[in-house]
């Protein structure tokens, strides 16, 4: 069961390897050319686990203690996962002893592997969700650390590197969009995004597309699962 489970989820995680990697072994350099040894990646990295967070944090480490500030700000950049966590209750509900793992390791990537795959028949779920995040957490940590450890003899631009998620998240969406037939959800998601961008500016509007996603899905929750009805008794 663990196995087969591991070979069915593992297919879905190479993309995230490739950009996990890539910005992994970044953030230990940088780590690294900001005066901390490799272990600082390394645990930072299996115990925080944000990517973002992680970056900022170096800026935090190297600034006066200012605990508040700090708290304030992780909150800010790390709120969207309360949205991930409501789109996860049900489906991390029978997971036994793996669920707080599970919730400990919901970061984008497995987030959105996580909610819009379909797990194989014959698969167990939980076991499923188990190897996504582990694996895409051992890919980061694994990156860091090894960023960490050559980062005297590594040394690149990492401008723009960051945009391998972008283009990851492109790649999650557009497949999700092939494998629907219809795309209410993913019309609300974008209409909400160009919405907030234009209204709170980019630095701003990730929260409050979350919020309008959330209250707009949740209004129309009935027609939208009717019509999935419709076309799933029509396929």
């Amino acid at each position: 069961m663990k196995r087969k489970a591991l070979i069915a989820a593992f297919p879905h995680t190479i993309p995230i390897f490739a950009g996990f990697w890539f910005l992994g072994m970044a953030y230990g350099i940088y780590m690294h050319v900001s005066g901390f040894g490799f272990w600082y990646p390394l645990i930072m990295s299996m115990t925080i686990f944000g990517g973002s967070l992680e970056f900022l944090a170096v800026s935090m480490l190297l600034a006066p203690f200012a605990p508040l500030q700090v708290f304030i700000m992780t909150l800010m950049i790390q709120a969207r996962h309360l949205f991930y966590g409501i789109s996860m209750l049900e489906k991390y509900k029978e997971t036994g002893w793996k669920k707080p793992y599970l919730i400990f390791g919901m970061c984008d990537e497995s987030f959105s592997i996580n909610y819009t795959a379909e797990v194989p028949k014959g698969i167990d779920k939980g076991w499923f969700y188990f190897w996504v995040t582990l694996l895409n957490q051992f890919y980061w940590v694994s990156g860091a650390t090894i960023g960490g450890l050559l980062g005297n003899l590594i040394h690149f631009n990492t401008e723009g590197l960051d945009f391998v998620m972008t283009a990851m998240f492109v790649v999650i969406f557009l497949e999700q969009w092939l494998k629907e037939k219809h795309h209410i959800s993913a019309w609300v998601g974008l209409a909400a995004s160009v919405g907030c961008l234009f209204v709170f500016g980019p630095d701003q509007f990730l929260i409050p597309t979350m919020i309008c996603v959330l209250a707009v899905l949740t209004a129309f929750r009935k027609p939208v699962e009717h019509k999935m009805g419709m076309e799933v008794e029509h396929a």
